[in-house]
């Protein structure tokens, strides 16, 4: 790989991707001061304390002014304090608290759906149209098909209520179990019929009958030779996954309590929490824009035929 190339490739990707934040950014920040009523809405106040603590955050001011300003903060690496949610607290440090608990299951679910997802896509691919494929294609639509909430409440019904196995709080000692399995779930579903796609795409290239000419066995074929070039669609998925997934996701943390980013998502805009929004919008489409990057760069490794441009 070319070191210089590569060097400017990173620059030129880390621009645009800054020129995107920056829209992101403008267009989250303007759409949500278009939502009617204000942070301070369930106050129990009267109207002129609710006008005081808004003059206080600047919220009477022209949008255009508290644009600029909240630019110029967060030039400085200040995202403003929430004013709902965690009333008065950095919203950095929140999003840097959460995010780690979040981080601790998603990794975990991450390797989970990727092994997994992996593994059960080569195998539907060596055995095409076998019973092993027509099950996993079965499973795997399931898995796909099925909302999030109704697999942590399956879940929850079996091995915590049924069976008794796994708690249902997350703070308990076996309470990551199941909200890993519930973030993983999906993903796993996705990359095996991803992969399946892909390694059957492959099979019948000229150096893959070349191998079996050679006596090797299909598993290897499979599993070594068809599966290295049938990484680039899995890679491109691995992006926006690692960062979904590591932000956490709302359903899995809302029903076994996890407290963890994802439920920032949807209560910050539910109860109006301006920096909230921003804070994690920010963080998240930040996040997104790296693991591009970094899948990007792995197209390369993977396959030094691709030109990086």
């Amino acid at each position: 790989m070319n070191i210089m190339q590569t060097l400017r490739y990173i620059v030129k990707r880390v621009f645009l991707a800054a020129v995107s934040l920056f829209v992101i950014i403008t267009l989250t920040f303007f759409l949500m001061n278009l939502m009617p009523g204000d942070p301070f809405m369930s106050e129990k106040a009267t109207e002129e304390s609710r006008a005081i603590i808004i003059a206080k955050y600047g919220l009477d001011q022209p949008i255009y002014v508290q644009y600029v300003r909240y630019l110029k903060n967060l030039a400085h690496g200040d995202m403003g304090t929430s004013y709902v949610l965690q009333k008065g607290r950095d919203v950095t440090t929140i999003i840097t608290e959460s995010f780690g608990i979040s981080m601790q299951v998603g990794i975990r679910a991450l390797i989970l759906a990727v092994f997994a997802g992996i593994i059960m896509g080569c195998l539907a691919g060596l055995n095409k149209d076998k019973l092993p494929d027509s099950i996993i294609r079965v499973v795997t639509s399931i898995g796909i098909s099925m909302p999030g909430y109704v697999i942590a409440s399956v879940l929850m019904i079996i091995l915590a209520v049924r069976l008794g196995v796994l708690p249902i709080n997350y703070n308990k000692p076996g309470g990551a179990v199941m909200p890993i399995i519930t973030l993983a779930a999906y993903p796993t579903c996705y990359l095996a019929r991803l992969t399946r796609a892909s390694i059957l795409e492959v099979m019948n290239q000229d150096y893959l009958r070349t191998e079996r000419a050679k006596g090797m066995s299909e598993f290897v074929v499979v599993f070594i030779h068809a599966l290295k070039n049938s990484l680039i669609p899995v890679i491109t998925y691995l992006g926006p996954l690692t960062a979904s997934i590591l932000t956490g996701g709302f359903v899995a943390e809302s029903v076994f309590s996890v407290p963890g980013l994802g439920r920032y998502f949807v209560s910050s805009i539910s109860m109006r929490d301006y920096t909230m929004i921003m804070g994690v919008t920010i963080f998240y489409s930040s996040l997104i824009v790296m693991m591009n990057l970094v899948c990007d760069i792995l197209y390369k490794i993977v396959d030094p035929r691709i030109k990086l441009d």
